[in-house]
């Protein structure tokens, strides 16, 4: 680690804690393809997963650990011998690497929870802490609940981890308890009463159940920590985590008040949340940084601001988070070489030849229908496409009956496992048809959990994206899609989503898939 005392180090947990958000569950190659972004971003640490917790997240996190050229791939652990293993055989094949491994340390955890007094909490820290340095000498301790924890007890016990050989000390806001003011005090304790705090980095993990997961980060940062846990787009359990791009954004923007530095290209941050995007649900409108209208303004005295000198209603430019000034470059005269430009300005510089030519010719089925072609249009098109690869059922056409009156019908055909079949249904709307037709062609029992339309751009001709979610058995995916025909938009989401499902039950149940692929269901 740098010796620079104002280098703030950025642990994205985005795939292990914001992967525990109800369906944002992300497959190997989704995570592959994150932390390649990230790697190339600059974090320096990336929480890869939880190893212990599936096959899926050992594979993740083994994964992840072969390919990073400059971030450190870390594990979660529970204080268990087992974990620790586990997190050791994840990740030593990366060159350097972090155990994460944490114990809860606030009286009501202790006793709700562990059911174990202060005193073998404390024992448990030694040997835990002590265990996980013999795999690396990068270990990191948290003590969960910590900002509901005894300060005494705290500082005992982060001197305790500190002497059994953790380098880093997170303290988390696990419930999004604190505050601003209340964060700092313990921060600020921990380095005046922690007689070897000096021989480790604090780190902050902040929860947003208050809405103030950023705010106390960026409080425990003033007062001395050094590394900030968060996620892109701030997903995660319940209201999710403090968001990476915002604390970046925030310590760029503000540098008088915060003289700090990360590593962070900020240019890559836009980047970031669509892939992270695209892998779990969309992101909000009005989220601050790279949110659809975190650049946009429609006001009238904001729009006359902003002619006159963009400092008016600009804290930053978008193309400081990678965002483009312009949005309307393309049109149906634009070529194949100028497309393959811009496919690179969106960041999918690694897209092969073949989705290349198939997202082309799409464009230029759009440029005949739209007015507008914007950069968001062409991101949807690429999306779609790259989805649809690995897809086993696809839609081959669709026709909807809706208005008033008459019962609403759809007529589809799909293509399942390479076998073509159609189906007509009524249902109580549209939507509710097309579900039905697929259901009827792909015989399957998942509960419909979310069902979420937006526009990509503007304008009555705009694209639709749609996401869905469904769940099985306790296992959740998110499909999305879109398309300037909401419907189709609708079934191409829902397929995708089921898609991801098959593909789920393959790697939990393959036999069982196997004989499903044989019959065609």
């Amino acid at each position: 680690m740098s010796k620079d005392k104002n280098k703030v180090y950025i642990f994205d947990t985005t795939m292990r804690d914001g992967e525990q958000s109800p369906g944002a569950s992300m497959s190997i190659e989704e995570k592959i393809q994150i932390a390649r972004v990230f790697d190339e971003m600059g974090v320096d640490i990336i929480e890869a997963g939880f190893p212990i917790a599936s096959p899926g997240d050992f594979e993740a996190v083994k994964a992840i650990s072969k390919i990073l050229k400059n971030s450190i791939p870390a594990g979660l652990s529970r204080h268990s011998k087992k974990d620790i293993d586990a997190c050791y055989e994840a990740l030593k094949d990366a060159p350097r690497f972090r155990i994460h491994t944490f114990i809860s340390t606030s009286a009501l955890h202790m006793k709700h929870k562990l059911n174990k007094s202060p005193e073998q909490v404390y024992e448990s820290i030694k040997e835990h802490v002590t265990y996980a340095r013999k795999f690396t000498d990068d270990v990191e301790w948290s003590c969960e609940d910590g900002t509901r924890t005894d300060m005494d007890y705290m500082c005992k016990t982060v001197e305790l981890a500190i002497s059994s050989g953790a380098r880093t000390i997170n303290i988390p806001d696990t419930v999004g308890y604190t505050v601003p003011s209340e964060f700092t005090k313990i921060i600020s304790t921990l380095k005046n009463k922690v007689p070897n705090i000096d021989k480790a980095i604090l780190s902050v993990h902040c929860h947003n159940d208050l809405g103030l997961a950023v705010a106390n980060s960026l409080a425990g940062v003033t007062a001395g920590a050094r590394q900030v846990e968060c996620t892109i787009n701030g997903i995660g359990e319940r209201a999710g985590n403090a968001s990476l791009e915002e604390i970046v954004m925030a310590i760029k923007t503000r540098n008088d008040l915060m003289p700090y530095k990360t590593g962070i290209n900020t240019t890559l941050l836009s980047k970031a949340s669509k892939v992270v995007s695209n892998a779990t649900f969309p992101v909000q409108f009005n989220k601050a940084i790279v949110g659809k209208n975190a650049f946009a303004h429609e006001a009238g005295i904001h729009q006359d601001g902003m002619l006159k000198n963009r400092n008016t209603y600009e804290i930053m430019t978008p193309e400081s988070v990678g965002v483009k000034k312009t949005s309307l470059v393309m049109g149906k005269h634009s070529g194949r070489h100028a497309f393959k430009e811009k496919l690179n300005d969106l960041g999918y510089a690694n897209v092969t030849d073949d989705v290349i030519q198939t997202v082309f010719g799409k464009f230029k089925i759009l440029a005949d229908k739209k007015k507008h072609v914007y950069d968001d249009d062409i991101a949807a098109l690429v999306d779609d496409s790259l989805i649809k690869d690995k897809n086993v059922i696809n839609l081959k056409s669709l026709k909807v009956f809706a208005g008033t009156g008459e019962p609403q019908r759809a007529d589809m055909t799909l293509e399942v496992y390479g076998e073509i079949k159609k189906a007509s249904e009524n249902g109580d709307g549209p939507v509710d048809a097309i579900f039905k037709c697929i259901k009827k062609l792909y015989p399957h029992d998942v509960k419909l959990q979310l069902y979420q339309v937006h526009a990509v751009t503007e304008g009555t001709d705009a694209q639709a994206t749609v996401s869905v979610r469904i769940e099985e058995k306790g296992k959740t995916t998110v499909g999305q899609a879109a398309d300037t025909d909401t419907l189709v938009a609708s079934a191409n989401a829902y397929l995708n989503a089921l898609n991801k499902m098959i593909i789920k039950r393959n790697k939990t149940a393959p036999e069982e898939y196997e004989q499903q692929k044989m019959k065609g269901i």
